[in-house]
Formats: structure tokens, C-alpha cells, sequence
């Protein structure tokens, strides 16, 4: 679709030689700006679909409010971490959903937002400021949910929150 590819191709274009950098990516405030504003027309579409019934088994969903205080004290690798499981916790819910939902509004809101959110789960496993892979063993605190509005509304929560705030923080630092 052509959000994902944008970012996949924004990130491509900039990547240097010997390291992966976000440099573009963050440096460019217009792109998040525009990530949100997606998120929340995902979320305004799907409270559109029609007869969205509960889900049979409920989704598990990140907790992903936080005080700014915490998240200043935190290194950015630490939120890089945060954020990763997260998006883990939101694209194995899309996933389990979609195999609920037969709604053809509803799938297809899911689908759009499984490839967002797996797009920025797999742009984050790219870069690293520690050695090593980033491995799934986060145990994030999360909720079981039956409404599939909950996971729009949980991935602009995630978008608005945390992804605009570490995209701020890492301008701070790539962007001079």
C-alpha cells in the first residue's frame, strides 16, 4: 500500500553503507505528522464498518500510556525495546482478529493496519544503539480486549504517544 511504502522507501533511500539510519525518517516531522493522521483515519473508518460483532477470543493489547517524566529518564535503546513490544503485542492482535472478523469493512481495516504496524515493527528491528538482535521476550503490560475498535484506538495511542516522542527524541540527536 502506499503508506508502507513510503516509509519503507523513505527509510531505503537513506540508509548509509555501513549502518541503517533513521536519519530521514525522523528528521522529516511532516512523515509522523502523517503516520497519526492515518492511525486516526483508521480509527474514524473502522467506527464506520457496520454489525462489528465482540471478538470470540479477546485481543491482547499493549498498555501504552506512560508520564513524560518516565519516558525522559529512559535511554532511547530502552524505548526503542518498549516500543518493538508493543507493536508485537498490536500486529499478533490484527493478526488474531482478522481470522474473527468476517466483515469485509472491518478485514479490511485490519489488514491496513497489520501492514502499518508491522512496517514500523520491522523498520525498528533495524537499528540498534546495543549489540545483538532484538529478541520477542518483553512482557509488556497489556489488556484483553473484545472490541476491534480497541486495536485502532490502541495503535493511535501507540502512533500519537510513544512512536511521535521517540521520533522527537532521536531528531534531537540525528538531526543537527
Amino acid at each position: 500500500s502506499p503508506p508502507v511504502l513510503l516509509l519503507l522507501t523513505s527509510f531505503l533511500l537513506h540508509v548509509k553503507e555501513d549502518r541503517a539510519s533513521p536519519t530521514r525518517l525522523v528528521c522529516d516531522n511532516r512523515l509522523i505528522q502523517k503516520f497519526i493522521v492515518e492511525a486516526k483515519d483508521m480509527e474514524k473508518r473502522v467506527g464506520q464498518c457496520q454489525a462489528l460483532p465482540p471478538l470470540s477470543c479477546p485481543a491482547v493489547l499493549p498498555l501504552v500510556d506512560f508520564t513524560f517524566q518516565q519516558w525522559k529518564s529512559k535511554s532511547n535503546e530502552t524505548k526503542r525495546r518498549e516500543i518493538l513490544c508493543d507493536l508485537a503485542l498490536l500486529v499478533g492482535a490484527a493478526t488474531a482478529a482478522q481470522g474473527q472478523v468476517s466483515n469485509e469493512c472491518g478485514a479490511r481495516q485490519l489488514s491496513q493496519l497489520y501492514r502499518h504496524a508491522n512496517s514500523f515493527f520491522l523498520l525498528l528491528q533495524t537499528f540498534s544503539w546495543e549489540e545483538g538482535h532484538w529478541e520477542p521476550s518483553c512482557s509488556p503490560h497489556s489488556m484483553e480486549q473484545t472490541h476491534i475498535t480497541s486495536i485502532f484506538l490502541t495503535y493511535r495511542q501507540l502512533v500519537q504517544g510513544k512512536l511521535s516522542f521517540f521520533f522527537y527524541d532521536l531528531a534531537k540527536v540525528l538531526c543537527k
